[in-house]
């Protein structure tokens, strides 16, 4: 004899569906489209709360010249974003984070070297990826302050050139200019190398070791593996790192900034968006050049993604 309750649930048709948490009644395919739409609301609002509206609160005030103290707020229409493209002192900056991008681009050949290396059977290699990954882990102020005293004309570098014979490599290290922006990048890439070493080590350990021992049954060595194996299937790491890279050159500020303040031909883009706004209080200028600066790292994330993409096809 069947039973009353299944005997109940046959007589109501497939195509109505089943009650959702709304206590109104939907098919499969509501339910779910009801689900990921609870599901992204939390995060949609944060990102609208704390992304979009401060984007469009930047560019309203790119538009006006308050100073940060006023009430009041006078539209000027495009007269920043003049002021942005038409003074020289605004953009020559830019070559000074050229340092960081190809310091940038070292630190990823490093990293990856020092990956692949640590993905092998070295003994006592967790001790190294310690070692290695430890300054991204560490306070950056006291990088910086490390890093000073490493770069003092009386400090650590300059001795040990004296030690070596090098003594007539000696100088002030953060008081050249033509040196200074070498001194920062390099600060810049022990600081980030550990990331990108991080990054490439979860990468290759999930290549399967199958690849590499049909490629020896194959006669292949060492360095055919890595061109042919390793290196396409990094290649979307690859891109993630260069990225970060491309943003991260475009926008140094942190090391810079506290180790020298711009000083000695060390300012970047954004210590000079800054400056501008909260030593000069011209906050309208300054949001401007922060518009420009979101601009010119779109575009240049997006052309970095279809060169990596025209190379993945």
């Amino acid at each position: 004899m069947p039973n009353v309750a299944e005997s109940n649930i046959a007589q109501v048709p497939a195509s109505q569906g089943a009650k959702g948490f709304t206590g109104i009644r939907m098919t499969d395919k509501q339910q779910k489209r009801l689900c990921i739409a609870a599901f992204l609301v939390l995060p949609l609002t944060l990102l609208c709360v704390f992304s979009f509206y401060p984007a469009l609160q930047l560019f309203h005030y790119s538009l006006t010249d308050w100073d940060g103290f006023d009430l009041s707020k006078n539209y000027v229409g495009l007269e920043n974003y003049v002021e942005v493209f038409t003074n020289e002192e605004l953009f020559s900056v830019f070559a000074n984070n050229m340092y960081y991008f190809v310091g940038g681009v070292l630190q990823i050949m490093l990293a990856l070297y020092f990956a692949v290396v640590l993905n092998s059977g070295l003994r006592g290699k967790n001790i190294f990826k310690a070692l290695l990954f430890l300054p991204f882990v560490m306070n950056s102020v006291a990088i910086v302050l490390i890093f000073r005293v490493f770069y003092q004309p009386d400090g650590t570098l300059n001795t040990v050139l004296d030690l070596m014979g090098l003594g007539m490599l000696k100088q002030s290290w953060l008081g050249n200019p033509a040196v200074v922006n070498f001194s920062l990048a390099f600060t810049s890439m022990w600081r980030y190398m550990g990331l990108n070493l991080v990054i490439f080590l979860g990468a290759l350990q999930s290549i399967s070791p199958i690849y590499y021992e049909a490629a020896k049954l194959d006669g292949a060595n060492e360095w055919h593996q890595f061109r042919y194996i390793t290196l396409p299937i990094l290649r979307p790491i690859l891109g993630i790192n260069f990225l970060l890279t491309i943003s991260g050159a475009i926008e140094v500020f942190e090391i810079p900034f506290i180790m020298t303040r711009g000083a000695n031909g060390s300012m970047t883009f954004v210590i000079q968006t800054v400056e501008t706004a909260f030593r000069f209080n011209n906050v309208g200028l300054a949001s401007a050049m922060a518009v420009v600066l979101l601009a010119i790292v779109i575009v240049v994330i997006s052309i970095q993604k279809k060169l990596f993409d025209g190379e993945a096809k």
